[in-house]
Parts: structure tokens; C-alpha cells; sequence
């Protein structure tokens, strides 16, 4: 088994080649800090709205949690009853639908601009795999969206011996992200969006008159306004260090196995979670494999992952064998690469888009490991904003939600440590039947009792 920092996914799209750093002084009506789908989904609106972008980013457009994700392209329908208890029903509604239009925008993008990202329509089944499971999702069950299934209808989707029932998301995609993600990029060269490469930002200034960025190397940008979406990175900026957490995800993929794949009746393309906290997802890809990954990872200090986060051979060894568990014909099958990365962890589960100090810059994070359909809907909000046009995407509940803090360091990454090894511990006990010890089971039922998210 192949284990790197950048997977299966960038290797096979086939990573364009790199473009020039920012040197000098440029000026723009915005400067977007990210070449994830953040800040390429908000390059390509603020360029759809006549604006001049300029676009930075640190490493590689794409190459980050981006392009090496599981590629579920999801909605907030799942997310109903908190949207409903944090901004009451009519706002939830809003950003359900608004959610929804995003996943099916995604598609429409691809086929309108010719990009083969593989999108594939397809609903996202949560199924419960052991009895501490039952019920997972059952409060977002609105018989319209989202629908209950028995442990026959989720098994008719894929024929996994785990699984005992659930609910499906009628409205889902998966994609191949880095494909998604060059696109993303091509298509906004195209369109004369200047987009530098190993340009990281050290210096962001803002104020009445506009922001201005300073580049490591000399380079700097003057604009009208900002948009920051650094995704995990967000942590280590100074408005938003109490906004979030960041933790890890990991994901392992066999070699072609379409005799499983036919065997499990697993034809449909959907998306599946399990109902952990600490949850397993899994899909198919179009040539056969099984892409399987697991949101067990380590946490990071202070927000900051230095790139500790991306090789962790304890968590990719759980992860394979937990993929043999739930579909033992894999058993003595090759598992080609495994690979994981940071993400960025919002205390409430819901990605937010905030209002920096100084007015004139927007960030957007806390997508909690379920990005790909949502950044496209931030992203559109990120440009209404800096455009100051009627999108009603400005006005979403995401955008300057009433701020939910995280405990400061190091009590943070010590106190989340601790709950998520005692979920790891309790989640584990429960697939294997048997009861945890009480202190684990008493650990890991405290983020729900405080109103926190771990991952899910």
C-alpha cells in the first residue's frame, strides 16, 4: 500500500503544471487568499460579476483537502434540525434549498463548461451499523428529502452485512475532486482570472479604502476587498483562532474490484456514511474501486497543522482493516494508496462565512470534512458580499452566524484528544457488541451534552 501526502485522486487527474508566483505589485477589485474550492468557487462568481481577481495560493490550486477528499458532493439536509433550532424554520428552509441547488449547480457547471470531474448524481445513505447507531439522522427525516430506510432497502443499495437501516438524502453527487478542482482552475484562466501559485500571504491588511496583500517574496495586491478560504488553516488567524478545530481524515483505495462492486449491488453511485460520530464514508469510483475513509485522525495544536496531519500510518492501518469489516469479500484484495489531511472543525457543524475586522473581507471555513457541496454555495456568498450585488446568498444563515467559541490552548487539542479517543473507544466497543468502560462511555457523551460536534 502506497501512503503519501496527496493520494490517488491528484495523481490520476494529472496535476497541471505550475504557475507563476505573484512578484511585484498588481492591483484587483478583489483578492481571493485560497485555491481551494472556496476560493475558486468564489473566483469564478466574482469573475462571473465583472470583477478583477486576483487569486493566491500558498502551494498548489487544488492539492490541498480539496483535491484528496472523499469527493461527496452533499447538501444540509442532514443538518435540518440544528439550521431549524440556531435560525429558526424559514432561515433553515432557505439554506436547505440553497444547499440543494449547489449540489445540482456543481453539475450543471461541469457539463456547461466541459469539465469531466466524474459528477454523478446519486443520494447519500447514514446507515446505522450496530444497535448504538439506530436512529442515526432520524430527526432530519422530513419525507420529502430525506426519507427513513430498513436494514433491506439500505442493504438493496449496497449489500454491506453491517448494515441495519437508515435514512437517505435524496439529493447528493459524488465527484472526482482534483478533477473538479483543475477544472475549476482551468476555467478560470480562462477567463483572465490571474491566479499565482506558491504565493503565500504573510500579511493581510484592511480597511475603509480596500485590502492589501503581502506576499512571501515581494509580491503584494491591491484591492477593493478580500476573501480568505484557507480551510484549516483558518485556525491560525487571529479573528478566527476561537472559530474552529482542526482534526484529521483518512481514506484508503483498493484496486479495481467491479466483481465486488456487482456482487454488493452497489451500481447506483451513492454516497454512505455510517453512523458514528467519528464516522466511516464510502463510495465506488468509475473504473471499480472502493474509496473508504474514516474522520479518526489526530487533532492539531492551535489550529496549525504543519503538514503533520497527512501521513499517519496508525490511522490508514485502522482504516483498512475497518474496510475489510464492512465488506469482508475484500479480504485478501489489493488496497493500492491511503492518504488523509487536515480539516477544519466548526463547533457547530456548520460552515460559516464571517465578516473579518475592518469590514472589507469575508472568510469562509468550518465545512467539517463535508466541503464539496457547500463551498460552492460559500464561494457564491463570498462574491455577493465583496460585490455588494443582490445575490441572495449574502443574506444565508451561514453568513455571520452568532459566533460559537472553542476553548482556547492548549486545553483545545488536550480536551479534544481525550473525547475523541474516547469516542474511538465507545464507537468501536459498540460494532464489536460489547460496552466500553464507563469513563470512555461518559467522555464520549459529553460533546453532545455541551452541544458540540466532533465531526458528523
Amino acid at each position: 500500500m502506497r501512503h503519501d501526502r496527496h493520494g490517488w485522486w491528484i495523481e490520476e487527474a494529472g496535476a497541471p503544471g505550475l504557475l507563476a508566483p505573484l512578484r511585484g505589485e498588481t492591483q484587483a477589485d478583489v483578492v481571493v487568499l485560497g485555491g481551494g474550492f472556496t476560493g475558486l468557487w468564489a473566483a469564478w462568481h466574482l469573475a462571473l460579476g465583472g470583477a478583477s481577481v486576483v487569486l493566491l495560493e500558498a502551494g498548489r490550486c487544488g492539492f490541498g483537502p480539496s483535491g484528496r477528499n472523499g469527493g461527496f458532493v452533499s447538501t444540509l439536509a442532514l443538518n435540518a434540525p440544528s439550521l431549524r433550532e440556531a435560525f429558526g424554520a424559514q432561515r433553515a428552509r432557505a439554506l436547505v434549498a440553497a444547499s440543494i441547488e449547489s449540489v445540482r449547480g456543481i453539475g450543471a457547471w461541469c457539463l456547461e463548461q466541459g469539465v469531466d470531474a466524474w459528477y454523478r448524481y446519486a443520494p447519500h445513505l447514514v446507515v446505522s451499523c450496530a444497535p448504538a447507531q439506530d436512529g442515526v439522522s432520524a430527526d432530519a427525516v422530513d419525507a420529502a428529502e430525506v426519507v427513513t430506510i430498513d436494514a433491506a432497502a439500505a442493504r438493496a443499495v449496497c449489500d454491506s452485512p453491517l448494515f441495519r437501516g437508515g435514512v437517505l438524502a435524496r439529493t447528493g453527487a459524488t465527484v472526482h475532486p482534483a478533477r473538479l478542482a483543475f477544472g475549476l482552475r482551468a476555467r478560470l484562466l480562462e477567463r483572465g482570472v490571474a491566479v499565482h501559485e506558491r504565493s503565500r500571504v504573510r500579511r493581510l491588511s484592511v480597511g475603509a479604502g480596500g485590502a492589501v496583500a503581502e506576499v512571501a517574496g515581494g509580491g503584494v495586491v491591491r484591492a477593493g476587498a478580500a476573501v480568505v478560504a484557507v480551510g484549516a488553516r483558518s485556525g491560525a488567524l487571529e479573528p478566527l483562532r476561537r472559530r474552529l478545530t482542526v482534526s484529521s481524515s483518512h481514506i484508503v483505495l483498493t484496486e479495481p474490484v467491479p466483481d465486488v462492486v456487482q456482487a454488493l449491488g452497489w451500481d447506483g453511485g451513492e454516497a454512505i456514511t455510517d453512523g458514528r460520530a467519528l464516522l466511516h464514508y464510502f463510495r465506488t469510483t468509475g473504473d471499480g474501486r472502493i474509496v473508504f475513509g474514516w474522520a479518526g485522525g489526530r487533532m492539531a495544536a492551535g489550529g496549525r497543522a504543519r503538514g503533520r496531519m497527512e501521513l499517519d500510518a496508525r490511522a490508514a492501518a485502522q482504516v483498512r482493516a475497518d474496510l475489510v469489516r464492512f465488506f469482508p469479500a475484500l479480504e485478501g484484495r489489493r488496497v493500492e494508496r491511503a492518504w488523509g489531511g487536515p480539516i477544519d472543525v466548526s463547533p457547530t457543524h456548520l460552515p460559516a462565512v464571517v465578516t473579518l475586522p475592518g469590514g472589507r473581507a469575508w472568510a469562509a471555513f468550518g465545512y467539517t470534512g463535508n466541503g464539496v457541496g457547500p463551498s460552492h454555495l460559500a464561494g457564491r456568498a463570498l462574491a455577493a458580499l465583496a460585490l455588494g450585488g443582490p445575490d441572495p446568498a449574502a443574506s444565508l444563515a451561514l453568513v455571520d452566524p452568532p459566533a460559537r467559541a472553542v476553548p482556547p490552548e492548549p486545553v483545545r487539542v488536550a480536551g479534544a484528544t481525550v473525547l475523541r479517543g474516547a469516542l474511538v473507544r465507545t464507537e468501536g466497543a459498540a460494532e464489536q457488541g460489547r460496552c466500553a468502560d464507563p469513563l470512555s462511555r461518559a467522555l464520549a457523551a459529553l460533546p453532545e451534552r455541551l452541544g458540540l460536534h466532533i465531526v458528523r
